[in-house]
């Protein structure tokens, strides 16, 4: 009997400490546990601050749960901060960094430990975000009534100086202390078929990249070290893919600028699909999948601290038969199954900017306590080294010459180096165009990485290009940094 109530005290005792130790965050978070929500709206919730500014803050109200959630300039920040509700969970930086705003991370121990014994009300950690609200505002203004997405980083950091998707949202009356009205507010924006709630640069269905994935095609080309700018391919104005009788063109429809051949950095200044998709069967699926992934592709482990849907390059067909070298083809220009975020793209220009080291994203630029001491470190770290800086510069001299005389000529700006590259993905016979940009500026000493994307062709489905809509709106963007 001894030994059964010894062994009955352990197991408790294991259980507790597990519970107790390693369970701890995942109960507090589980929207079931009533009692963690009920103390979590009855103290302060920290701000999220943008410039200084708080667009999230916890007002003091006269009820039950003592504070309410508000969100100024919602529209702007709704897909960055998110919501924080009653019964419907929490998303974006309100669900990413929920144990720091409620001040129950465990590196805030001990100033939950001083709060219990002063017997002071408890308070969140501020979450200080990376956007800069003019950039922010510029993006925002930019991409005006088109649905899409701007994501704009600082190559050198990693930080993210402007998060726009659009259709957003209002997240006010999310934070509602009324559940009914709480749930219709959530049920409508599900229902919209503009998928407000998503945030489009790091999530939801991805986008085709067209020929914006070019600049992977041509990075792994460089990286092979088989080939230079001036390398060579047939050039003429109509491709059949091997094996069908399905033809692809180049934009312009006739040969790429002329003549029998066309050089890699002629078919990446004038957007080139039958050089480009001939380079890339030259180079073979496993060398693209490489390269795509050493920019972050297929990797799930990117949190900026939201997850971010991983970009998709697939060198597989739905029964995990390597794919044909038609479907190679088709993907080394951006069409096919690739998929990816704006964030992916903006991420492959900033390590093209940065010299060949990618930076990890972030939003956050640090996390304060009450009595603004750090939390934690929050200092821009390195993701990886996808291309060298000799290729990062021939790219770079690649993409200047895009944007000074080639494919995203609107881009331009003047007295400054752009590097950039247009993309016109097509998505189905008779659906709209998903038009894009991605760049960075100044080209000799970049400040800003960006990519823009916008749906449905920007209102004109199949007339409009990723120069004509995409560009422009890009340039705004990169001259808000540049201007500060």
């Amino acid at each position: 009997m001894s030994l059964v109530v010894l062994a009955m005290f352990v197991a408790l005792f294991v259980s507790s400490t597990y519970i107790t130790t390693f369970q701890a965050d995942s109960l507090r978070a589980d929207p079931r546990n009533s009692r963690a929500l009920l103390a979590s709206y009855s103290a302060q919730r920290g701000p999220i601050l943008v410039g200084g500014e708080p667009v999230a803050q916890s007002d003091p109200v006269d009820d039950v749960y003592k504070y309410q959630r508000s969100y100024s300039q919602p529209q702007l920040y709704a897909p960055v901060t998110g919501y924080y509700t009653l019964g419907q969970g929490s998303r974006g930086i309100e669900d990413a960094m929920n144990q720091y705003l409620t001040g129950n991370a465990n590196s805030q121990f001990f100033e939950q430990m001083n709060s219990l014994l002063t017997g002071q009300s408890p308070e969140g950690a501020t979450v200080n975000l990376t956007l800069d609200p003019d950039v922010q505002q510029a993006a925002f203004d930019a991409l005006g009534s088109n649905t899409g997405s701007i994501v704009a980083v600082e190559p050198s950091t990693g930080k993210i100086l402007a998060m726009v998707s659009k259709e957003s949202y209002d997240p006010n009356p999310l934070a509602s202390h009324d559940s009914a009205a709480v749930k219709a507010a959530y049920d409508a924006l599900v229902a919209d078929p503009a998928d407000p709630l998503q945030n489009k640069a790091i999530e939801g269905n991805l986008y085709v990249p067209g020929s914006t994935f070019k600049l992977i095609t041509v990075a792994a080309a460089l990286e092979s070290g088989d080939y230079t700018p001036e390398s060579t391919f047939p050039n003429p104005s109509t491709l059949t893919l091997p094996g069908t009788s399905t033809n692809i063109n180049n934009a312009e429809g006739g040969s790429c600028g002329g003549g029998d051949e066309a050089t890699i950095a002629t078919a990446l200044r004038l957007s080139c699909n039958i050089p480009m998709a001939q380079l890339g069967r030259a180079l073979g699926a496993d060398a693209l999948k490489e390269q795509a992934q050493a920019f972050g592709f297929d990797d799930d482990s990117i949190e900026i601290p939201q997850s971010v849907t991983p970009s998709q390059f697939p060198i597989e067909d739905a029964e995990g038969a390597e794919i044909s070298d038609a479907a190679l083809m088709l993907q080394s220009f951006g069409q096919g199954s690739d998929r990816v975020t704006p964030l992916q793209m903006a991420m492959v220009s900033a390590a093209i900017a940065n010299g060949g080291t990618q930076m990890n994203p972030t939003l956050i630029d640090s996390v304060l306590n009450p009595d603004l001491s750090p939390v934690e470190d929050f200092s821009p770290s390195e993701y990886g080294d996808p291309i060298s800086s000799d290729t990062a510069s021939t790219m770079t001299d690649m993409m200047v010459q895009d944007v000074a005389d080639g494919a995203a000529s609107n881009a331009r700006i003047d007295g400054v180096d752009v590097a950039g590259k247009t993309g016109t993905a097509e998505n189905g016979t008779g659906d709209p165009y998903t038009l894009w940009f991605t760049g960075f500026a100044p080209a000799a000493d970049p400040e800003v990485a960006v990519a823009v994307v916008v749906e449905n062709g920007g209102g004109q489905g199949q007339s409009a290009f990723g120069n004509s809509v995409a560009s422009p709106i890009a340039k705004k963007v990169i001259e808000a940094v540049l201007n500060k």
